[in-house]
Parts: structure tokens; sequence; C-alpha cells
């Protein structure tokens, strides 16, 4: 397969660079403070690119690659709402997948042989996607499991920490099940799955999991793992269960640009992409189903699959309480604001040559700020 081309910057970004200076100074900032080696990033508003732009290089090495609006990132856990969610949105438009589906149900080694009265069996879709499970947050699987089927079967098998859907814990691995229950769903993998459905029809040709070789060149680093892999890890998926179960999984493995997540961005906002596909890829209830934030648990901050600004917000405190977002460990961040008709994306890979630094998390909201500020 090769490379992707060039993206080509259209006529309404031409300005962009000045217009949106508050913004590309505070990356720069970052740049040199190595919060990250370098970004690049896009605005989308009242259905215009008025932004797609990049700072910094690869790594923090003068000579290394320039990032540039073409460039592939690891999106990390982009992945839930890029494909995960937009696949689960799909399927409940097909009638396919009901919300109040039980998990158990589609994937019976969830409760098979579990303990009884665990609350197992009350465990839902809409319960995964909204990260009200009970289950943890993360757990590094891969440690003691390097098969994709000791994994899968390690996740399935993992004790709640709270009763079901009475905490909100943002969970990689009730996403993972979710993966699954879909596969099961569809009929398909999952990558396979979004590839037909999602990112062929909207010609979305940098989103992909587990990107040939040939792309490896226009992908920055993630991590100098020094204790799993025991190589820099450049082109494959950063996340080590992800790693595991293939690459793909439903929590992440997606890679791609800033380009194509806005036009991902422009469907969210109820926008046709072009005069060729008029319709939306999802009907306005389903969209309101999904990026409404749920009113269980109480004090959560999730819709479906999707985050809504809390207080403070990574999104900065312009963003609307209608918005809706997410963010990737490995420093990438997608907002999107209907009220404004606005989306912002911001892909970095701040892990690189290391996780130490968490600098992203003051980066990200003074960001935001200031591409609002610039409107």
């Amino acid at each position: 397969m090769k490379p992707l081309s060039p993206i080509t910057i259209p006529a309404s970004a031409a300005a962009g660079p000045s217009r949106f200076a508050a913004a590309r100074r505070i990356l720069d900032q970052a740049i040199a403070d190595q919060a990250l080696p370098g970004a690049s990033y896009g605005v989308l508003h009242q259905g215009q690119v008025l932004a797609l732009d990049a700072v910094g290089r690869f790594t923090y090495e003068a000579d290394a690659t320039p990032v540039t609006p073409s460039t592939i990132f690891d999106l990390a856990s982009l992945t839930k709402v890029l494909a995960t969610t937009a696949a689960a949105m799909l399927l409940y438009e097909r009638g396919v997948l009901k919300l109040d589906a039980r998990l158990g149900d589609i994937l019976p080694g969830f409760v098979v042989g579990m303990r009884r009265g665990s609350g197992r069996e009350r465990i839902t879709l809409r319960m995964l996607l909204a990260h009200s499970s009970g289950l943890p947050a993360y757990i590094p699987f891969f440690e003691q499991h390097p098969t994709p089927q000791g994994l899968l079967r390690a996740v399935l098998h993992t004790p709640l920490e709270a009763r079901a859907g009475t905490r909100a814990e943002y969970s990689d691995l009730g996403f993972i099940l979710l993966g699954k229950a879909l596969e099961i769903l569809s009929g398909d993998y999952l990558a396979r799955f979004c590839e037909r459905n999602i990112f062929h029809p909207l010609e979305l040709k940098s989103l992909r999991f587990c990107p040939p070789p040939s792309w490896q060149p226009h992908i920055p680093p993630t991590e100098n793992d020094t204790t799993f892999r025991h190589r820099i890890i450049q082109g494959e998926v950063q996340d080590e269960n992800c790693f595991v179960l293939g690459g793909a999984a439903g929590h992440a493995g997606l890679f791609g640009n800033t380009a194509d997540i806005l036009r991902f961005a422009q469907v969210m906002l109820r926008r046709p992409i072009s005069e060729f596909s008029p319709q939306p890829l999802f009907h306005e209830e389903t969209f309101r189903l999904f990026t409404t934030r749920q009113d269980k648990p109480e004090g959560t901050t999730r819709a479906l699959g999707w985050d809504t600004p809390s207080n403070p917000s990574s999104s900065g405190k312009y963003f609307s309480p209608r918005s809706f977002g997410h963010l990737g460990y490995s420093g990438t961040s997608l907002w999107i604001d209907p009220d404004r008709d606005l989306a912002v994306v911001l892909l970095t890979n701040r892990t690189w040559p290391d996780r130490s630094s968490k600098a992203i998390q003051s980066v990200r909201p003074e960001f935001y700020n200031a591409i609002v500020e610039s409107l």
C-alpha cells in the first residue's frame, strides 16, 4: 500500500497561521518546555476549515522530521469515539444494537462461572458506553497474558469495583468488551466494519487500524519502550493491551491525521461532507442520544461513548454545555461544539520519549481557549 498523498490546505485555511497565532504560540512554548515534540491541529467553523497547521518535529532532535498537517498520529483513545462509538451508533440505527441489551447475553464468558449476586448480569451496552459498568479503569493485563485469547479472557473475568450503574469510572476494559460485543452483533471484525461502513464511505483515507509499514515514516514515534517491547514504538499502537490484542481493539489502535478527523467532525456537526454524500451518516435522534450527557450515575460528565465538558475541562472555558469530545493518552484530543458550529482537533505525541510528562493537561485548555478567543 502506498503512503498517503500530502494534504492540500484549503483556501479557507490560508490565514490560519496568523489568525490563530496565539494558539500556535502556546504549542511552540509547549515544545520549548518539552511537553510535546510536535503537534498538528485543525479548526472547523461554520462548515469551513479555518486552520490546518502543524508545529514542531517528530522528536526533540533538531534534524528530526517536521510535523505537517499530513502527519499521521497514534490516536489512542480517540479510537473510542471515531471507531467504536461510531460503529455502535450505526448498529443502533440499524436495529442491531439495543442499548439495554445485557453484555452477558452477547459475551456469555462475562457471566458464566462468575459468582452469583456479583451484578455482572445487569451490565448493559449502555453502561459500557457511559463508563458506568463498575469495571476498573485499567489493568496491565499484557504483563501476564501474551496472547489475544488469554488477555481477552482476563478482561472477561475482571471483578467489578462498583455495582453496575452506580459509579462513573472511565474504563478501557469496558471498551475492550464493547468492541468485542460489536463484532458479535455486526458479524465482522471491528476494524473491517469501521473501514467498510465509516472510513471508506466518508473518504477518511488516513483513519486505519494497524497502518502498513509504508506509512511508518509519516507517523511520529510515541515512546522509547524500555520495559515491554524494548524498541522505539513507531507506526504500531502504543497501548500494550491493544498491541497484544493484535493492534485493533475497542479502546485503542486507530491512527489518523487532523484533516480526516475534521471531516468526521463535520459529520457530527450535521453537515454534508460533499455534494456526493449529502445525507448525514447518523440520524438526528441517534446523534442527540449519543452526545447528550447521561443523567446517571449522579455527577457523571459522560454521554454515550463521548465525554462532555467538566469543570475544569480539557476543552477550556468556552465550549458550550452541549459540546462533546474525547482525549487520547498519546496527547490527542477532539472537541465539538454544536452551538458554535465548531470543531477543534489537536494531535500530539506528548509521550515521547517516555510517559513522565503530564504537562499536556495544562496545554490543552490553554490551546482551546486561544482558538475560541481568536474566533
